[in-house]
């Protein structure tokens, strides 16, 4: 189906192409594993013209063509249908962010009202959501920053114990809870992850859906002596069919009644692209870059 593309998030995978990182990609290729738009053409029925949408994975921006234009033409099943009076650059940052989070929260950690949630990489993007939603699920929320001066960020996301991140972390979590969080969801990377699975208690849980250290594997892993003893190691890479429209639509009708909040850091025309990828490669934006193409 054709979509009139609207704004579209960047995302660290997009750089991970560019700099050459990613594998299933073939060349020549318009990055982009999201976009929001409207629908111009569905042949196969699925959605009328005009119906507003959100597409994202499914092998955009990688396989095929993605979001990083005017127009996009994707599989209608990696669409999702919403109706919202919202700015198009707030609709714009949440796709892929709200995706990621959510899926991470439920099908990588299994998260319960109550636990307690680390969140290593707490100023990303997705970590910032991955906040938003733990607090509003009634969990106990650590969040990291290598940066304490921006630890304003996390709390505004609603994190209860913004932590500085030099590296070690684990120390200074079990000062907050002795016997280890519950759950901890990993975004920096596999550097990181040693230490994010030294912070969380026995049968808590660890999943790691994240790269923004753009280091991707473990040489040589031994599980029996990288993973500590009884702490449960997961992964979440998801689709668009792991966000179910009636979440899309519930969290943007909470961000229009203002019950909760998108973090967005910065927002680009089409052609500040190049502005756009350096940013996001220097790693402090604090929230999600989105880009609105000038289309009418």
């Amino acid at each position: 189906m054709l979509i009139r593309v609207t704004a579209f998030g960047l995302n660290r995978s997009e750089l991970h192409t560019r700099l050459g990182l990613a594998e299933g990609v073939t060349l020549p290729r318009v990055l982009g594993i999201e976009a929001t738009g409207v629908v111009v053409s569905a042949p196969g029925g699925e959605f009328a013209g005009g119906t507003q949408v959100v597409a994202m994975m499914g092998g955009m921006g990688r396989a095929f063509d993605g979001g990083y234009a005017e127009y996009t033409c994707v599989p209608a099943s990696q669409v999702v249908p919403f109706h919202s009076d919202l700015d198009p650059a707030v609709i714009g940052a949440v796709p892929e962010m709200l995706q990621t989070a959510y899926g991470s929260l439920t099908v990588g950690l299994d998260v319960r009202p109550g636990q307690t949630l680390l969140v290593r990489g707490g100023t990303s993007s997705v970590g910032l959501a991955a906040a938003i939603l733990a607090k509003r699920q009634g969990l106990r929320v650590l969040a990291t920053t290598r940066d304490l001066a921006r630890a304003d960020v996390l709390t505004r996301a609603g994190v209860d114990h913004p932590i500085l991140d030099d590296g070690a972390v684990a120390a200074r979590v079990r000062e907050i809870v002795p016997e280890g969080v519950d759950a901890a969801l990993e975004l920096v990377g596999t550097p990181t992850l040693p230490d994010t699975l030294a912070a969380t208690r026995v049968h808590g849980v660890v999943c790691m859906s994240g790269m923004l250290s753009n280091v991707w594997t473990v040489p040589d892993f031994y599980p029996i002596d990288y993973i500590p003893r009884g702490v449960r190691l997961t992964g979440y890479s998801g689709d668009a069919s792991d966000l179910p429209a009636e979440v899309l639509q519930t969290f943007l009708d909470d961000v229009a009644a203002g019950r909760a909040t998108v973090p967005i850091a910065r927002t680009y025309r089409l052609d500040e692209i190049v502005e756009a990828h350096r940013f996001m490669e220097h790693g402090s934006a604090g929230g999600k870059l989105v880009v609105v193409p000038s289309t009418p």
